[in-house]
């Protein structure tokens, strides 16, 4: 029976490390559809989304459809005392604005706006580029800026917010739901579904040319 290989003796690229143990191990073979997890701590190592290149294609254009009515059509509408406002994102962050405060301001656009269109945008130049097998170097940069995008888009965040104003506004006025909110909750579901189908060692495989991580 031949001996295992000494880990010193193997390429660099051949090797993976758990993200949540740091055990180093080989890096294993995974097949359509199939994941593979550590020994030691049963942390998610690699998953082979199948037609990962389609369907994040098109939850990218989905989110990328949903994000100007999101942030531009009323999310609420809201009558009290004889006036009536319609609220959204973007009147959200000019009122911040016009009130002073402009550093919450900045924050809010910032996180809700600017952030996810930036990394939706990043994420369709990458699959673009994965697609087409042109702008490959140019795509692994903006995957690597997308990696440190991740942290700081927080529509869920700002999601709880409006929930919780609703709640509280809805026992002192008239208040209506509108058609921004249904948007806003379809971008945030087609952002966390297309990070969940985008599996990150997937798309490192196929910015390096494996055809076979495409699918």
């Amino acid at each position: 029976m031949n001996a295992a290989p000494d880990i010193k003796d193997v390429e660099l690229d051949q090797l993976i490390a758990c993200h949540e143990c740091d055990l180093l191990m080989l890096k294993p073979h995974v097949g359509h559809g199939q994941k593979a997890s550590c020994p030691r701590c049963g942390f998610s190592l690699i998953v082979h989304r199948s037609a990962m290149e389609r369907r994040s294609l098109a939850l990218v254009l989905t989110a990328l459809l949903l994000f100007i009515p999101a942030n531009f059509l009323p999310i609420m509408h809201l009558a009290l005392l004889g006036q009536t406002t319609q609220d959204t994102v973007w009147s959200g962050v000019q009122a911040l604005y016009e009130t002073g405060m402009w550093h919450v301001a900045l924050v809010v656009l910032l996180s809700s706006m600017v952030i996810p269109l930036c990394k939706l945008l990043c994420q369709l130049f990458v699959l673009i580029s994965i697609r087409t097998r042109r702008g490959l170097p140019r795509a692994r940069a903006l995957y690597r800026t997308y990696q440190h995008l991740r942290e700081w888009g927080m529509l869920e965040v700002y999601l709880m917010g409006i929930l919780v104003s609703i709640v509280k506004l809805v026992g002192l006025a008239d208040l209506h739901i509108g058609i921004g909110l249904a948007c806003f909750v379809g971008l945030l579901l087609a952002q966390v579904w297309l990070e969940a189908t985008m599996s990150p060692h997937q798309v490192w495989d196929a910015l390096d040319g494996d055809a076979d991580a495409r699918d």
